[in-house]
């Protein structure tokens, strides 16, 4: 009977450690979003999220036809990131399904590159040969997690130095 109790009161402390650091990195996370500023005034998007941390952000907005006249259907919302000296360090590519007269669609992108402070939007035809896409492949990240393996278990050659 004791075994089992001493057994619940791991299990209870393993639990409430998970809930404790699950709340302490989101707030984490949350808290370390700073907003971005826009470059343009391209009137048929409207953003009303634009954060970006030290290594990553998100832009959530609506793309909205607004000229009545022409479809916006097939072709891109372009977005450059810029960081402080105006270099851009990202760019992505949302398609424009459907915005025929007076309909429109949702967005949220996601983007890694380092210290972004502002923005660009541009509504072009067609995406650019040069994408800036800053995301690693699946076969990149396994190839760290393997170096990162293998320095871990190296450590106590390491340290016997």
């Amino acid at each position: 009977m004791k075994r089992l109790k001493t057994f619940l009161i791991y299990a209870l402390i393993i639990i409430g450690f998970y809930f404790f650091s699950e709340f302490i990195i989101t707030v984490g996370l949350n808290s370390s979003y700073e907003d971005i500023i826009r470059k343009d005034n391209v009137s048929q998007v409207e953003i009303y999220e634009a954060q970006a941390t030290l290594v990553n952000g998100k832009v959530k907005g609506v793309i909205k036809d607004s000229r009545g006249n022409e479809s916006l259907t097939g072709k891109y919302v372009e977005l450059d990131f810029y960081s402080k000296r105006d270099n851009v360090v990202a760019r992505k590519y949302i398609p424009i399904e459907t915005t025929d007269v007076n309909t429109t669609q949702e967005f949220s992108i996601y983007f890694e590159a380092e210290d972004v402070t502002s923005y660009s939007i541009a509504i072009v035809d067609e995406k650019e040969q040069g994408e800036l896409n800053t995301e690693l492949e699946d076969w990149e990240r396994i190839a760290i997690y393997i170096g990162l393996f293998l320095g871990i278990i190296n450590i106590p050659n390491l340290l016997a130095l």
